[in-house]
């Protein structure tokens, strides 16, 4: 059902555009955004720009950050073991890690996972930015990459890729334990999963 207003037409075909949201969860936003004051809409529409024009990857871990604060905190917390490195897909994924409060090492976001039926390969994600990460002779030593990706066919087979080139190396390669589902995804695990699976990590 179309609208006769052109303009909330529009505004609904942009929600719906979204991930997870359907027509009649568009209509409801549309919906919403028209009942509050222009003021809250204006904001919403700054969060927008601002997310587009100010928010960037951080130049070691792919993390998101903002301009001006590059490398991004994590990176830059002496608090932070730098022996270890933990490996994820998304930037969701190193915060559902994060909620757990157990692992305290780096990370290194990937931003996807190997997947040749979409096209998908090792020069598509951030591998060769982990890879010239490791090689950087000044930083300090990294004893331990673990793996910790989506237990899905792509998230395996990127998991092998990445073992491979890991360990003739010398790093110690680890995967987290699979208390996981398989097909299940990292950010819908609760926290106590997440952090028994990083303790129980074996060797790839």
């Amino acid at each position: 059902m179309r609208y006769t207003s052109a303009a909330l037409d529009a505004l609904i075909d942009e929600f719906a555009k979204l991930p997870g949201i359907g027509r009649k969860t568009a209509q409801r936003l549309a919906m919403y955004i028209l009942r509050e004051p222009r003021a809250e809409a204006e904001k919403l529409a700054g969060a927008l720009l601002d997310a587009k024009d100010k928010v960037i990857r951080c130049s070691v871990c792919q993390n998101i950050t903002d301009i001006g604060t590059d490398p991004c905190a994590l990176c830059c917390s002496r608090a932070r073991d730098r022996s270890v490195i933990c490996v994820v897909e998304s930037p969701v994924d190193m915060l559902a890690f994060e909620k757990t409060g157990h692992y305290k090492g780096l990370y290194h976001i990937l931003h996807g996972v190997i997947s040749p039926l979409d096209g998908i390969g090792p020069d598509d994600i951030k591998v060769r930015e982990l890879l010239l990460r490791l090689s950087v002779p000044e930083s300090p030593a990294v004893r331990e990459v673990v793996l910790a990706l989506n237990p899905t066919i792509e998230g395996e087979t990127t998991a092998l890729y990445l073992s491979k080139l890991l360990k003739p190396l010398g790093i110690h390669v680890t995967k987290i334990a699979r208390g996981i589902p398989v097909g299940a995804e990292l950010e819908f695990i609760d926290e106590a999963t997440l952090s028994r699976a990083m303790e129980g990590r074996t060797v790839v």
